[in-house]
């Protein structure tokens, strides 16, 4: 069984973008990302830890803006907009309200929405969905050939998977947390971004089946997936993302691929 590195393959990625970083600094361009947020959820708070890390890393300047009001986010959106310093910005989600979500991304320039999330008007694809395409073609997995399962529509994985697999003519099923699950059975590959721990059991995955988790939440302080330990403890599968490590660092590589491109474009 295929073990789905991202942290590895983000390994390779982050030379070369240090790389390329190094080259634009030294022709005064400097890549610059802003995350604004209204959470100190511990999840917010890992993975804006690791994108600053990660700009750290490679010479990217990370700006952590945290916003006491939807009025201060859409504010410094507005600011972020017309400041040339800035190469690309995302807001953290969820905010408090996730109801404003839509409100709140839309505002983003189109050229600096390097998490992909104001939809058609968007420069840049889904940092994550782009992340789960990397990784299964790091792997040799056959997408074009299999029968995809998606379980999940968010804005942040399923939707934007669900409409980039099915324009490529892909064998896309979809399914919500309350669907029929048992169906996932006829999948050759299922990726799962519901955010409910453990919805994946061991019995809803057929052999030789490869399985992407990239939901994420809190249970009593640690980060968890949605597919359940009788799903790894299977040895009948082809591939399987790890508990961490496997889409998430990815993410983080994509979203500053995005950056990078909008510094250079800009």
């Amino acid at each position: 069984m295929k073990i789905l590195n991202g942290r590895e393959l983000a390994g390779f990625i982050k030379e070369r973008q240090a790389h390329v970083v190094r080259s634009l600094r030294a022709e005064k361009v400097f890549p610059k990302l802003l995350i604004i947020r209204d959470s100190d959820n511990p999840v917010i708070v890992k993975y804006v830890e690791l994108k600053k890390r990660y700009g750290e890393d490679i010479g990217v300047a990370v700006e952590d803006f945290y916003a006491k009001s939807i009025e201060e986010i859409r504010a410094r959106i507005l600011e972020a907009n017309a400041d040339s310093s800035i190469s690309g910005m995302i807001v953290q989600l969820p905010l408090k309200d996730p109801s404003r979500t839509d409100e709140v991304v839309s505002l983003i320039s189109p050229a600096k929405d390097v998490d992909g999330l104001s939809g058609e008007n968007s420069k840049f694809d889904s940092a994550t969905a782009t992340a789960i395409n990397w990784l299964l073609s790091g792997y040799d997995v056959p997408v074009a050939t299999s029968k995809i399962g998606i379980v999940g529509r968010g804005r942040l994985v399923g939707g934007p998977l669900i409409r980039m697999y099915k324009a490529s003519g892909y064998d896309v099923s979809v399914f919500g947390h309350d669907s029929d699950l048992t169906k996932l059975r006829e999948c050759d590959i299922i990726i799962t971004a519901t955010g409910k721990p453990h919805l994946i059991s061991g019995g809803l995955v057929s052999p030789r089946a490869t399985v992407v988790d990239a939901g994420t939440a809190s249970e009593d302080g640690v980060l968890v997936g949605d597919v359940d330990d009788s799903v790894r403890e299977r040895e009948d599968l082809y591939a399987i993302t790890p508990k961490l490590g496997g889409v998430g660092p990815l993410t983080v590589s994509v979203l500053f691929e995005n950056v990078i491109s909008a510094a250079q474009k800009n």
